[in-house]
């Protein structure tokens, strides 16, 4: 399986494909020395042989508001044929657009993959515009309603059922006065599946017509692929930054509660049955200045090398996360911030904590993990994690005691 998001065959993993992802990843400039440039030249050189060898109908915006702007958005292929292609156009750097993606899937592709939700649909183009624009319009979902309307597909009027999400937002938060609903519908034309999502145009104002010929579209995504790349261009890696003074172990403990939030933020989304997706707010450089904050603040207090801060560092978040996931006090009670307290201080100066067992046990456990292996191993992982969970549960009733 091979799916194009930037030009070139990429992870199959990759939720959606966005313009900017994997080929230009939020904060980073993929254009780097003299040669640089042609790599547009290449990836839409890719993007053309693949779609030429596209053998069903693919849809596009014909007329509506949104017309113009038109690129490719990405593809998807599956044993050396395309099984989707999608196009978007309209103003793709507004929340208020307008803006509107048609992906068409090759007739019975629906058969051998799963069609993802229109709810996921929907934050998937919220999750773009906050990647590419940085606009944060809130994590969904917001006030939603299914709606029936009509869409006009090669000038006849077909039926299609919605899912429209209006953000929640408080006053003066990012986005309150351009963020909009978006909506996102699917629709069978002529035995394939096609889905539309839209935000700044209604439904029935857009009419959907056959592509006939890709080429503006292909260059298109190669005119946006350089636009995000110069506006990125300007960007200084968080660890090349002169980042604020940070006091004691105040970077450890943001760290902590970020990641912590993070664990327990994807696992309510598991419980309630949706996509897991990290919440906007706790993405892009927030998290990555937390992260080299904490890692600069354990090298100056436990005098470590670079290397040595990024894993006592890793270490430490991996350990509370996974506390936080084997437990049912590590959130929100006293002796969940007592143990998160002792794992900080333990990870900066090695200081003779209540839970001194649970951090050895932590260690053994962290250093032995394995990288593969038989059923051996992780039988020798399963007893160690037991061990490490039993020793924070003597140091819980000790506590309570």
């Amino acid at each position: 399986m091979a799916r194009e998001i930037g030009g070139g065959p990429q992870d199959r993993n990759v939720q959606r494909a966005a313009p900017d992802r994997a080929a230009v990843p939020m904060g980073r400039d993929p254009v780097e020395g003299p040669a640089a440039p042609d790599r547009f030249a290449e990836q839409e050189e890719f993007s053309r042989r693949a779609l030429a060898g596209v053998d069903f109908p693919v849809y596009g915006v014909a007329a509506g508001p949104a017309r113009g702007g038109e690129a490719l958005a990405g593809f998807d292929s599956c044993g050396g044929r395309v099984c989707w292609v999608e196009v978007q156009c309209g103003d793709w750097a507004s929340a208020a657009g307008p803006y509107v993606t048609v992906r068409s899937y090759r007739p019975g592709a629906d058969g051998c993959e799963s069609l993802p939700e229109l709810e996921d649909v929907v934050e998937d183009e919220r999750d773009r515009l906050y990647e590419q624009s940085g606009i944060d319009e809130g994590d969904g979902p917001g006030r939603v309603r299914a709606l029936r309307e009509w869409i006009t597909v090669d000038g006849e009027p077909r039926s299609v059922e919605l899912h429209e999400d209006r953000p929640v937002l408080w006053p003066g938060d990012p986005g309150e006065d351009g963020a909009g609903p978006v909506w996102a519908g699917r629709l069978r034309v002529g035995g394939q599946t096609v889905t539309v999502c839209g935000r700044g145009v209604a439904p029935g104002g857009v009419e959907l017509g056959g592509i006939r010929d890709f080429e503006r579209h292909l260059r298109g995504r190669t005119e946006l692929l350089r636009d995000l790349a110069s506006r990125r261009a300007r960007h200084v890696p968080v660890e090349e930054r002169e980042l604020p003074p940070v006091i004691g172990l105040e970077a450890h403990r943001a760290l902590v509660a970020q990641s912590v939030a993070e664990t327990a933020a994807i696992e309510a989304q598991v419980r309630a049955g949706r996509t897991p997706r990290l919440p906007r707010h706790l993405r892009g450089e927030v998290g990555a200045v937390r992260w080299e904050a904490a890692v600069r603040q354990q090298m100056r207090l436990a005098t470590e090398s670079r290397e040595e801060a990024v894993a006592a560092v890793t270490a430490m978040v991996d350990h509370l996360n996974r506390l936080s996931q084997q437990t049912h006090w590590l959130i929100g009670t006293a002796a969940g911030a007592a143990a998160v307290e002792e794992v900080v201080r333990y990870t900066v100066f090695a200081s003779e904590v209540a839970s001194l067992p649970a951090q050895r046990a932590w260690e053994q456990l962290w250093r032995e993990r394995p990288a593969g292996g038989g059923a051996r191993e992780w039988e020798e992982q399963r007893l160690a994690e037991q061990l490490w969970l039993a020793a924070w549960e003597q140091w819980l009733a000790a506590r309570a005691g």
